[in-house]
């Protein structure tokens, strides 16, 4: 059955995977005071983060339209899957949902079958996602073990970040439930993940270079006692504006931990927005 992926635009592409026919991202709108920036193959880092840095206001995003997704919806696809942001960070995932019963209340007749994951991630976890669907379609599942498979691997699936700065984060309510962390006093940087898309902070070292690897013992010491075999996974690696520290990161990992295949990508408009300057995003 001839299927669609559609990622919104947190999710986190290498060139490959953008001109690949069978993937097409819905992008979010990005505000730093007066400055609204689409977040599609225009976006520009470089001045998205000197607009950040000069601005004293709290940056927005603003998710799609049900009728952005609807537009994507058309085509002679059999099967249209959707991975969003997680549904506790942003309302992309509700917008999604709502163009599908929309889709099916102006084409009554149309077979074609839509599902949307709420990733419970973000970034590199939106896009494992997505490769796990396209390995499953291409293995000629069906659209129901295509579903239940993805839904498995997203619920086994871990994600882990160091960020330079949370201020984004907490300015915009992301951190509800965790402690206060006096991060720019003492320059603590927290390790933090996600539990079933809620952010959660599981350690924290002061200074980038030991939060770091804080970081890569997090992910070795949690696959070990996870069980989890390697072997068979992909590591995804996001970074915002730091590719070395990337580079670094996915060596350190690599050195104890063998995986199926690497992925490292820089960060487009949502995840720069989030992560900030300098912020490192791992999924598994």
């Amino acid at each position: 059955m001839s299927y669609r992926i559609i990622g919104d635009s947190c999710c986190d592409l290498t060139e490959k995977y953008k001109k690949d026919p069978h993937f097409r991202l819905v992008p979010l709108t990005l505000q730093v005071d007066d400055t609204y920036i689409r977040d599609d193959e225009t976006f520009d880092q470089a001045h998205f983060l000197q607009l950040v840095r000069e601005s004293k206001a709290v940056q927005k995003s603003a998710c799609p339209s049900p009728e952005d997704f609807m537009a994507v919806y058309e085509g002679e696809e059999d099967m249209v899957f959707v991975v969003t942001l997680s549904q506790h960070l942003s309302g992309t995932y509700n917008s999604a949902v709502l163009a599908v019963n929309l889709y099916h209340e102006e084409h009554p007749e149309s077979p074609k079958k839509i599902h949307v994951f709420s990733s419970d991630s973000a970034c590199c976890g939106e896009a494992l996602i997505a490769f796990k669907i396209q390995e499953l379609a291409e293995a000629g599942a069906s659209f129901e073990e295509i579903v239940e498979k993805v839904s498995d691997f997203r619920d086994h699936m871990n994600t882990y970040f160091v960020l330079e700065t949370l201020d984004f984060l907490r300015k915009n309510g992301r951190l509800t439930g965790i402690a206060a962390i006096l991060a720019s006093a003492l320059n603590i940087k927290p390790v933090m993940g996600a539990d079933h898309g809620v952010i959660i902070k599981l350690d924290q070292a002061r200074g980038i270079t030991k939060a770091l690897n804080k970081l890569c013992d997090t992910v070795v010491q949690d696959t070990i006692s996870k069980g989890i075999n390697t072997k068979e996974k992909i590591l995804g690696i996001v970074h915002c504006n730091c590719p070395e520290r990337a580079k670094s990161v996915m060596e350190n990992i690599c050195s104890r931990l063998s995986f199926k295949d690497v992925y490292v990508a820089p960060a487009a408009g949502v995840s720069s927005l989030y992560a900030g300057d300098g912020g490192i995003v791992i999924a598994l």
